[in-house]
């Protein structure tokens, strides 16, 4: 997403945090609850007045009308209300209620990334099938006059579509964007924001033509990025789903969208939002989503959100959804600042404009303070701390903590701007102005040559040219990492995608940048996030079960994770928790093999080895699952494509994992398992080594045992099954749990 409205988005949450803790006390204030109450009773569908009743007799009769903001009726139980704390902890006893928590805030986090990973335009397709897939796309809406969604060619919507279109007089849907619906519960929308679907940020733009553009040829981003935008399945529809305005994307929202989505016909969905923090899976809207979307048979892939690289850092970490993680391509945008000595110094920023190799004066930050201001807070050119008259005309250098297009507001009337630092350069962004970010020698470089130039000091800032980048891909290092912060034991993220520099569509009325001083306005944008990742990953799964029409949520999951390209452990020092399975295979993901497939039953007992009740399980499935005293190791014994263990450094491990994997590869079929381990301190181990199927469909179960110690915080090792056409890895990741503050028990 644009970075000025990824600052505006962390301010906001950190009003957000600093409202609840000193508001923690006064139960009496009302807030916004959300009230989750699993499946709809049997025969008996939630209306607005059932949850009304239960309010009054959990509350009081008094309670008001109005304090109900919405009823979640179509696909499961559950609403929205204003109460106090005592009156939230009131509902929360009442019987059939699953959890009640606060509406929280989540945050939003082309024409290289298909090549770049052999996903050419010649693929096989199979078009009759592709075009009758629907994506839903939760984000910021869309802009429906994009080239990238022009719906010639396209007949009517498929017949299972159950949605709708909220036109208005900026807004109507074609036979591409069959649906839209937006949502913002807590009231009018934002000022400045445009009401209904129509999207003013870019974001959700972006993200539905990365899912399923048409091509565009000569798609471009003021010269930059030249070439053909598309999206991974061209052909399919997109219904969108917007939850996300500039006061954030709120629980209560996302919710009310997965209610719709699910009983509009959705194929699968697309999700680039991740929230703070973690929760466990019945007090976080996106697992209760994705659950029941789950249970209708819809994958949910989410962006693994943009905090890394900070241990446990990963956002939507339920097993039944899929986590991508964002990597790089083969391009990367480079800009030169060229010294008025003639030397040239090599930066990164995504500079669409062009001074033509103009020389203009060039000043440092730290010798031009606003009066009564340190020259240390001008350096890093803090808001209100340059002397703008000084800076007006002239390239400022700044010794920048952050690299986002806001802090170019700081230096307001300067003709361009350098910023120096040493923080990674693999997230790059537009500005407003001429801009390039420099490591800190290069600063040092700079200001030695300003310190003893003879003349005034001059210097140009160069349009930013594409190079190949080299040792692509690895992961970006702002995508969030793991250990899984809720079930250890489950490997998060789940795989990594392109999701750097990534070219897409774009509203004409949203600046490139975010900022609001940006006049450029473009059709295509280059932007960066986990955001971005995710939607090439929900592409792939869609255009997977374009051939297996009727692979379950776990089964689609299971053919990208098996499939995915081995990534470098070395170029990647939080190994699986960086990139979980690997790196994206289109091409691969349609032929796996074999599948570790999962249904509902295998994930609510899942559920009560993390101690879920019966009771509590029964409301959210079909009513007639118990938990039992068996249940306690399920975490080891989910049917996962991939094997974590958390664990302490040098305490003997004995773990035993049992899967079962399905053959639809050939029909008769022999697989041999290898093991690629290279620490001689653990022993792992697959029994049966050798598994045989004569027919399609069969399935063949095994264990794998892990004995030892570790001696590292994290040891990766694999396990390859292999017939001589299908090789279906699995990655094995045993970790230290000190190292994030884990405990185990």
């Amino acid at each position: 997403m644009s970075p000025l409205i990824s600052k505006l988005l962390f301010l906001n949450f950190c009003f957000f945090l600093l409202f609840f803790s000193t508001n923690s006390q006064d139960n009496g204030s009302q807030k916004t609850y959300i009230v989750y109450m699993g499946n709809h009773p049997k025969g008996k569908p939630s209306t607005s007045s059932h949850h009304m009743r239960l309010l009054k007799e959990s509350i009081g009769s008094s309670f008001p009308p109005n304090s109900l903001l919405h009823s979640y009726k179509r696909s499961f139980n559950g609403f929205v209300a204003k109460m106090t704390e005592d009156e939230a902890k009131k509902v929360s006893e009442m019987e059939g209620v699953i959890s009640v928590f606060p509406n929280g805030k989540k945050q939003l986090h082309t024409t290289r990334s298909w090549n770049f990973m052999g996903f050419s335009e010649q693929v096989k397709r199979v078009p009759m099938v592709e075009s009758d897939i629907i994506v839903g796309v939760f984000d910021t809406g869309i802009w429906p006059e994009s080239p990238s969604f022009d719906d010639t060619g396209y007949g009517p919507p498929p017949a299972k579509w159950k949605g709708s279109c909220e036109v208005s007089a900026n807004f109507s849907c074609n036979n591409k964007i069959i649906g839209a619906r937006s949502y913002h519960s807590s009231g009018p929308h934002p000022e400045g924001d445009l009401e209904g679907p129509i999207d003013s940020n870019g974001h959700g733009t972006h993200t539905a033509s990365t899912v399923a553009g048409g091509l565009v040829r000569q798609a471009n981003m003021l010269g930059l990025g030249l070439g053909t935008a598309r999206g991974g399945v061209p052909s399919a529809r997109i219904a969108v789903y917007k939850i996300c305005w500039s006061d954030n994307c709120s629980d209560a929202d996302i919710l009310a969208a997965f209610d719709d989505a699910i009983a509009d016909g959705v194929d699968i969905l697309s999700v680039s939002v991740a929230g703070p923090g973690f929760k466990n899976y019945f007090n976080d809207s996106m697992a209760i989503g994705s659950f029941h979307a789950m249970k209708k048979g819809i994958l949910s892939s989410f962006a693994a959100g943009n905090t890394g690289p900070g241990s446990a850092s990963v956002a939507n970490y339920s097993p039944w959804s899929l986590t991508v993680a964002a990597s790089t391509t083969d391009r990367v945008l480079e800009t030169v600042v060229e010294l008025g000595d003639g030397r040239e110094l090599k930066g990164v920023t995504i500079n669409t404009f062009d001074m033509k190799g103009k020389q203009v004066p060039l000043v440092y930050g730290g010798d031009i303070p606003k009066a009564n201001t340190s020259s240390s807070f001008s350096s890093q050119c803090l808001r209100n701390s340059v002397d703008l008259k000084l800076a007006k005309g002239k390239i400022v250098m700044c010794d920048m903590i952050t690299t986002s297009p806001a802090e170019a507001v700081a230096v307001k009337g300067a003709v361009g701007i350098i910023m120096q630092n040493d923080s990674p350069k693999d997230r790059t962004f537009s500005f407003p102005i001429p801009a390039s970010h420099i490591d800190t020698k290069s600063g040092a470089l700079i200001l030695s040559y300003i310190n003893s130039t003879n003349s005034i000091p001059t210097a140009t800032i160069k349009k930013s040219i594409e190079r190949k980048r080299r040792r692509a891909p690895s992961v970006a290092s702002f995508s969030s990492r793991g250990p899984n912060p809720v079930t250890p034991n489950i490997l998060k993220p789940d795989l990594s995608g392109p999701g750097v520099e990534i070219l897409a569509a774009w509203p004409p009325i949203a600046s490139p940048s975010g900022a609001v001083e940006d006049n450029k306005r473009v059709l295509y944008n280059i932007i960066s996030g986990t955001s971005m990742a995710c939607p090439h990953v929900t592409a792939v799964a869609a255009y997977v079960k374009s051939f297996h029409p009727t692979w379950s949520p776990a089964a689609l999951k299971s053919a990208l994770m098996t499939t995915a390209f081995p990534m470098s452990p070395k170029r990647n020092q939080d190994k699986e928790f960086a990139y979980g399975a690997g790196h994206l295979n289109p091409l691969g993901a349609v032929h796996p093999g074999l599948i570790y497939d999962a249904s509902e039953i295998d994930y609510v007992r899942f559920l009560c080895g993390q101690g879920y009740t019966t009771e509590l399980l029964q409301l959210v499935s079909d009513g007639s699952n118990t938990c039992s005293s068996n249940d306690s190791d399920t975490v080891f014994d989910l049917n996962y494509p991939s094997f974590a263990l958390s664990t302490n450094i040098s305490v003997p491990i004995n773990q035993v994992y049992r899967r079962t994997v399905t053959n639809i590869g050939s029909r008769s079929a022999m697989y041999k398992a290898t093991i690629i381990n290279p620490w001689k301190n653990l022993d792992i181990k697959v029994n049966p080594s050798v598994l045989s199927f004569t027919s399609l469909g069969e399935k063949q179960s095994f264990e794998v045992t892990i004995r030892g110690k570790i001696r590292r915080n994290i040891e990766s090792a694999s396990l390859v099954w292999n017939d001589g056409k299908h090789k279906v890895r699995s990655p094995i990741t045993v970790f230290d749990a000190t190292i994030v503050g884990f405990t185990n028990t």
